[in-house]
């Protein structure tokens, strides 16, 4: 593990692993980069991989207010570390965080998204508009389980059994350590619609990956957002969930990257 000081000062953990052209990984919502690393393994192969803790989470430090800003800005501390550009990977809503970045300029080569949860207008119920609001008010009254039952049953939308089950699980508690890092994905989710503005700033060529066995509200938004790109392509990859198999997720991001 290797530190660099983004600009607020606050201090952002990551592996650097293999060799070969720069790829940085953006890990989503509820999790920290080990949620990444299987992946980070197998494109060690062929490329220098940077994974990385976004703030908040992990080994990174955090800073008292939130704003997207400094996510892109941890960003571009990594970027810096690996060469000035990369190739740039983002699953989740932290493929929506890795497209907002690529929007505002960061110096990207090549961008993949792993299921962005952008939910199109009548195809599902949309997260209510303040939910990061939410999810701060659980954790300010100390209530961090709560925030993580709210993001699994109200924002996913997990069974109640299930979530059961997981607080009961050996790894819930990483769950509530991580609880108030949820306000900062809802933050960037905005209200889930698909970010057309943004969109239209992205340069690099973009692949928007979806699993075979997605929802139809994300194979949707999926397409929604490969329509609005400059220069962009959709793959669905057979038989994956949301959850995908790095083995099998790899290959496609090597083809892509090239």
């Amino acid at each position: 593990m290797e530190n660099v000081i983004s600009a607020d000062g606050t201090s952002i953990a990551y592996d650097r692993l293999g060799d070969g052209p720069a790829v940085v990984l953006v890990c989503g919502g509820s999790v920290d980069r080990m949620s990444n690393a299987p992946l980070a393994a197998l494109l060690a192969q062929d490329y220098t991989v940077y994974n990385y803790d976004r703030r908040g989470r992990g080994d990174s430090g955090d800073a008292e207010v939130y704003e997207i800003e400094r996510e892109f800005e941890d960003l571009d501390a990594v970027f810096a570390v690996a060469g000035g550009s990369a190739h740039l990977y983002g699953t989740s809503s932290g493929a929506a965080l890795a497209l907002l970045a690529t929007a505002a300029g960061r110096p990207v080569n090549r961008l993949a998204l792993w299921e962005p949860p952008y939910i199109l207008e009548g195809t599902r119920e949309r997260p209510p508009a303040d939910t990061a609001s939410i999810y701060r008010g659980f954790v300010a009254a100390g209530r961090r389980d709560k925030a993580a039952e709210y993001f699994m049953a109200e924002v996913v939308g997990l069974p109640a059994e299930f979530v059961e089950m997981a607080k009961a699980s050996p790894w819930w508690p990483a769950q509530e350590a991580i609880a108030h890092t949820l306000a900062y994905d809802a933050t960037v989710m905005g209200d889930y619609s698909v970010p057309v503005e943004a969109i239209a700033a992205v340069i690099p060529p973009t692949q928007v990956l979806t699993g075979g066995a997605a929802p139809e509200w994300m194979k949707l938004g999926n397409q929604a957002v490969v329509d609005q790109l400059k220069d962009g392509s959709h793959r669905v990859l057979p038989d994956q969930e949301h959850n995908v198999d790095p083995a099998v997720l790899a290959p496609a991001l090597k083809e892509f990257w090239g």
